[in-house]
Parts: structure tokens; C-alpha cells; sequence
């Protein structure tokens, strides 16, 4: 398959890694190209490839790490049939995380091994959905890039069922939120973490500010992701104590983890999202970030 992408010498690179991406980004993200170099300055050839490339051949791949298959909600269950079709042992983040990761369900399971997460109103087919007080957030259980999500208040109750019934209708199970103030002040923190070349252990690489992005009902978006405005940010005490305790109560093995976290009602941060999946990773924000990130896929390689 030949790819004008394809980074090192051919000839004498010890290892070939396929960065997974969707046809809407053929060439990477431009966040994830900055892995290119770091990788053939350690001898591995790397190459972008859609996740539903018919003429693809996996097997061919010593290693498989997802990065922007950000179109897989669209076709849910083709995309779980191919990770689970893949060499065992060669996909990271691995296949049962991504079936796990890619259904917010388990915000349940994590609530109930005490984390705080985000208070969550799960309304499935056929059931009523209720307009709680204040702001909220409408959005699906299975999505990606922020994507069929829209904030509510009083005066668009009517739109609020609309989008409600609109997902219902489609049979995806239906997630609202409290939409928090911190979200149009603080904003949202974002701590990413890889896998520590020594240890295997995920270890703190860097932090990202996401400001608001829901400005009101969802009316659509064009494009795979509704734009961001991010910034480089130093987490609070309080952040970090959250992520160690989302990641310890996390499934094992992982090559990468962003812990999304944003302050509470009451100040304290409350986790938003545990994204093993597909994770923007914000590479360009740290120095050294698409190094410690391209160890990490060395590390596993050997």
C-alpha cells in the first residue's frame, strides 16, 4: 500500500505502526502528524490508515494505535466488528477498552466505584424525558467531537424534546447533564497521559484548557467535530487527585488516557469524560509531549 505519507527508511526501520484515522482526514490530523518525526527518529515507519480501508492489511502493522477515527459513531457496529477482527494484542488502546470506552456508560460504573462524575439523566426508548431546572446538556451516550449535543434552558424546552426524541427515534440512548457555570469561566481541563517506557504505567504528560463550546441548542455541525478553543494549562491539586483516582479505577494496559475533569456546583472538580478511545491528545501544546508519546508506542513495540 503506498502511502506519501510513510515516514523512515523503509529499509531499515525496525517496526511498522499504523496511526488509525478516518477518509475525512486521510493525512492525519495535523495535531497527530506531529508524531511523525519523533517515530522515524526512532526507526519506526509510520502510516496514517482509515480505520474502513477495505484494501488495508492489518496484519502487516506490528503495532495499531488508534488517533482520529472520529467518524466511527455513525456506524457503531461496523466499527466494533473490525477492532474485534484485529491481531490480538497489536491494537491500542486495546479492543474490550474501546467497546467499553466508546458507550459514556461507563460514567455509571465509575460513579459507582466513587468517583465524581457529572450528574447523568439516562433516558432510553420509550421512556419520558423530563426537562430538569436551569441549564443542561442534551447529548447522546455513544459520539464523538462533541458532535448531536446542544444546551437548553427554560425558554427551549420544546427544542429539548425535539432533540430528545430525535435520538430516541434513532435508537441511541439519550444522556442529560447539568450544564455547569464553570464551563464559561474556568472551562474545561483536559490531563493526558501516556505509558511510561519504563514501567508501562500511564503517567502525566500534560494539560489542556477547553473553553465553552455549547452556545445553545444543538441546530447541527458541519465538519467531524464541533471546533475548539484550547489553551496550555497547569492542573490544580484537585485536578490531579481526580485523574489518579478515574485512572485507578480504569481498565489496565492502556497506551494512552485523557481525563476530562471540570469544577463542580461546589468548586471540586467533577469528571466529565475518560477518553480512551480517540482522544485529541493536544500534542503541540507541550514541549516534548510528541516525543514522550512516540517513547511510549517505542516502548510497546518491544
Amino acid at each position: 500500500m503506498n502511502n506519501p505519507l510513510l515516514v523512515g527508511d523503509a529499509t531499515r526501520a525496525q517496526a511498522r505502526v499504523a496511526l488509525v484515522t478516518c477518509r475525512d482526514l486521510p493525512a492525519l490530523e495535523d495535531d497527530d502528524r506531529l508524531l511523525l518525526a519523533p517515530l522515524a527518529e526512532r526507526g519506526v515507519t509510520a502510516e496514517p490508515v482509515s480505520w474502513d480501508d477495505a484494501e488495508a492489511d492489518w496484519a502487516a502493522y506490528d503495532l495499531i494505535v488508534l488517533r482520529s477515527p472520529w467518524d466511527y459513531f455513525y456506524r457503531y457496529a461496523e466499527f466494533l466488528e473490525w477492532i474485534g477482527r484485529l491481531p490480538a494484542g497489536r491494537v491500542l488502546n486495546p479492543a474490550g477498552v474501546v467497546r467499553w470506552n466508546t458507550d459514556k456508560r461507563y460514567l455509571r460504573e465509575l460513579a459507582e466505584a466513587g468517583v465524581p462524575v457529572v450528574p447523568t439523566q439516562w433516558i432510553d426508548a420509550g421512556d419520558t424525558f423530563t426537562p430538569p431546572a436551569g441549564e443542561y446538556v442534551v447529548k447522546p451516550a455513544v459520539s464523538a467531537g462533541s458532535k448531536d449535543t446542544g444546551r437548553y434552558g427554560p425558554d427551549d424546552t420544546d427544542l429539548a424534546r425535539a432533540h430528545v426524541q430525535r435520538l430516541q427515534q434513532a435508537g441511541r440512548l439519550v444522556m442529560v447533564q447539568p450544564y455547569l457555570p464553570a464551563v464559561d469561566t474556568y472551562g474545561e481541563t483536559a490531563l493526558l497521559h501516556f505509558s511510561s517506557p519504563e514501567s508501562g504505567e500511564l503517567e502525566f504528560s500534560h494539560a489542556i484548557r477547553k473553553g465553552p463550546m455549547l452556545a445553545g441548542p444543538d441546530t447541527g455541525t458541519d465538519g467531524l467535530y464541533v471546533p475548539e478553543a484550547i489553551t496550555a494549562r497547569d492542573p490544580s491539586e484537585a485536578e490531579f487527585a481526580l485523574a489518579k483516582q478515574v485512572l485507578a479505577a480504569a481498565p489496565t494496559g492502556l497506551l494512552y488516557a485523557r481525563v476530562d475533569v471540570i469544577p463542580g456546583i461546589d468548586g471540586s472538580p467533577v469528571l466529565v469524560e475518560l477518553e480512551l478511545t480517540e482522544p485529541s491528545v493536544f500534542l503541540a501544546y507541550a514541549d516534548g509531549a510528541a516525543e514522550r508519546f512516540a517513547d511510549a508506542i517505542v516502548a510497546r513495540l518491544s
